[in-house]
């Protein structure tokens, strides 16, 4: 099944219908932080360069408030009702690139310096820590939605740990890491978060009920944006995403991509697995990987299987929530995006 779509988000759409809600909401929040953090938040949200001046540069997507909002919608609630939910996850999720990028060496997101590269890892960790201490306190009132944020939060560190213990295990043998292993932690790291704002945004909207249902389907939906985003790490075009390319192959990160190469048995597969084993130093070994990866069938196979979760999350979507259209427009673009 393909359902690829490119960009299929329409800007001015749903998503920055939205961001006209949820964006005031989130400076109001992070107004309460102390100036200093303030304004690394607001550097780190998009909404100010590095020396405090006024940006009007890539803030990042919204996606996850969006699905807040519109799954409220979606069971005839208002976006409204979803306010607190929408902001809490996009704290939390700019808490979590706080961190990942100083985990990951990461210089460079959306197209300017990484958090910790402006203002040092120090005080990027403790503006990470104050955006999650903030996401807290919108839904501490809110039991029904907070229940899915502390679970995405537990599951979010435990597959970005899972993450990050794979770079240490060998590319093949007895501890290799599975595919399987791989979709429990893409569920984790990148399906809770947005689970979470799935669960909530029905919950507060007013069917409760429906919240697990939308958990799982979120989690689905993660591990399809999980694979877009490792393809997007070894093809995609950096002037587009923002992000270096070929970082993961070089930190030996065990993407779906290169997984699914390295379980074909051909030629290119094994010339792969020698490639990777002597380890991916420059930009040459590096591109080399990457059209290694392809030949081998790990670009197909990513493909393929992001379509299969994809689709998965949609028939519960379909069957829970069947007259969210923007929702579904918009889960569809998330998994077949340039950037």
């Amino acid at each position: 099944m393909n359902l690829s779509h490119p960009d299929a988000v329409p800007p001015g759409g749903a998503v920055e219908r939205c961001r006209r809600l949820f964006e005031p909401a989130m400076r109001e929040a992070v107004s309460a932080l102390h100036p200093w953090g303030a304004r690394m938040a607001a550097f780190a949200l998009g909404w100010s360069d590095a020396d405090g001046r006024p940006y009007n540069g890539d803030g990042g997507k919204g996606v996850r408030p969006t699905i807040a909002m519109l799954s409220a919608e979606a069971v005839g609630g208002t976006a409204e009702s979803a306010l607190q939910a929408a902001v809490a996850v996009e704290l939390v999720h700019a808490f979590s690139l706080a961190h990942d990028d100083i985990i990951d060496h990461d210089e460079r997101r959306r197209h300017r310096e990484a958090l910790w590269k402006a203002y040092g890892v120090g005080p990027a960790l403790l503006t990470g820590d104050a955006l999650l201490a903030l996401a807290v306190g919108r839904l501490a009132a809110r039991p029904e939605a907070m229940t899915y944020l502390s679970a995405a939060l537990l599951e979010l560190v435990h597959g970005q740990s899972a993450d990050m213990a794979f770079e240490n295990r060998p590319w093949s043998g007895p501890h290799e890491v599975t595919i399987a292993e791989y979709t429990e932690m893409a569920a984790g790291k990148t399906g809770g978060l947005l689970g979470a704002a799935a669960a909530a945004g029905v919950a507060l909207g007013g069917a409760p009920e429906l919240a697990d249902r939308m958990w799982e389907a979120g989690r689905d939906l993660g591990v399809a944006f999980q694979i877009a985003d490792d393809m997007l790490g070894i093809w995609g075009d950096p002037h587009v995403t923002g992000k270096p390319v070929h970082n993961d192959l070089r930190r030996e990160k065990k993407t779906l991509p290169v997984l699914a190469a390295l379980a074909g048995d051909g030629p290119a597969a094994r010339e792969l697995a020698a490639v990777l084993s002597s380890g991916v130093a420059g930009e040459e070994s590096a591109r080399q990987a990457a059209r290694l990866v392809e030949e081998a069938g790990g670009r197909a196979a990513a493909r393929a299987m992001a379509d299969r979760y994809l689709a998965s999350a949609l028939e519960v979507l379909d069957e829970c929530l069947p007259n969210a259209a923007d929702l579904r427009t918009l889960c569809t673009g998330l998994v077949n995006r340039t950037r």
